[in-house]
């Protein structure tokens, strides 16, 4: 038998309610979309600006401030510091403008801050030199700090800096003496005041034992560089109540039994 073909209905007219209600709701989300996608727009434009906007030259480091910097002259402390150029504020790296700075014979430390919209503050603390060995230059003296670093290269020994002797070589200026300078540089930077005025040198002799060279001229041997207070506190009152001769030695060595030779 043939199959039979099943009657199509006719579809019923479309409400022309509901009909509008889905075109408003078509329009609402694409008036959404379209809002989104302009405040992205918006958000991504400002953003662009802005950031071109810090890093241009409107907001660069055009004033430079150095405090504390004797020996170095501020032209050369903005140039070390990368700030010559006055780069954008932005990129003013605060950490890696001081280990620059740093990096100067002189400069022991160095604080960088930002202040907006245009200017750097620098400030310096230099090093204080105790000491001066012969230099890498003939008839020139290095000025050294307690720590070895060689900070100037200079034509005379200046006044108040004693001499060190000691088995290694000063290179120039921002170099640093060797290891075996380190008990001489100790004693040169620890010597009080009342007895650094009669010491014009400070040599180190072998196994590290340190000898005094006096204006008298005495000798004062203070064997290794530990006790050392109470060594120059021995030392002190045998200048002041002995009665020494040109050439002798007074070792502190054991400053609890200072004892004094003759030449």
């Amino acid at each position: 038998m043939a199959p039979t073909a099943t009657a199509q209905r006719p579809s019923a007219p479309m409400d022309p309610r509901i009909s509008e209600r889905r075109r408003q709701v078509g329009a609402r989300r694409r008036r959404r979309w379209l809002t989104a996608a302009l405040a992205v727009a918006v958000v991504v434009a400002f953003g662009v600006a802005g950031w071109n906007l810090l890093h241009s030259r409107v907001l660069a480091a055009r004033v430079v401030t150095v405090a504390g910097s004797v020996h170095t002259p501020a032209a050369a402390v903005v140039q070390q510091a990368g700030l010559a150029d006055h780069p954008p504020l932005l990129d003013v790296d605060p950490a890696a403008v001081a280990a620059r700075l740093e990096a100067l014979p002189w400069v022991a430390g160095a604080t960088v801050t930002r202040q907006w919209p245009d200017t750097v503050h620098i400030a310096i603390t230099e090093r204080r030199p105790v000491a001066v060995v012969p230099g890498h230059q003939p008839n020139t003296f290095a000025e050294v700090d307690a720590s070895g670093r060689v900070v100037a290269l200079v034509a005379s020994a200046p006044a108040g800096l004693v001499h060190l002797v000691v088995p290694a070589v000063a290179g120039p200026p921002g170099t640093t003496l060797g290891a075996s300078a380190a008990p001489a540089l100790q004693v040169a930077a620890t010597l009080p005041a009342a007895l650094a005025g009669q010491v014009v040198q400070v040599e180190d002799e072998p196994a590290g034992q340190v000898v005094l060279a006096l204006s008298t001229p005495v000798t004062v041997a203070l064997g290794t560089p530990v006790q050392l207070t109470a060594k120059y506190e021995a030392a002190a009152a045998l200048l002041a109540g002995a009665s020494l001769h040109d050439g002798d030695v007074i070792d502190v060595s054991v400053p609890t039994a200072p004892i004094v030779t003759g030449p």
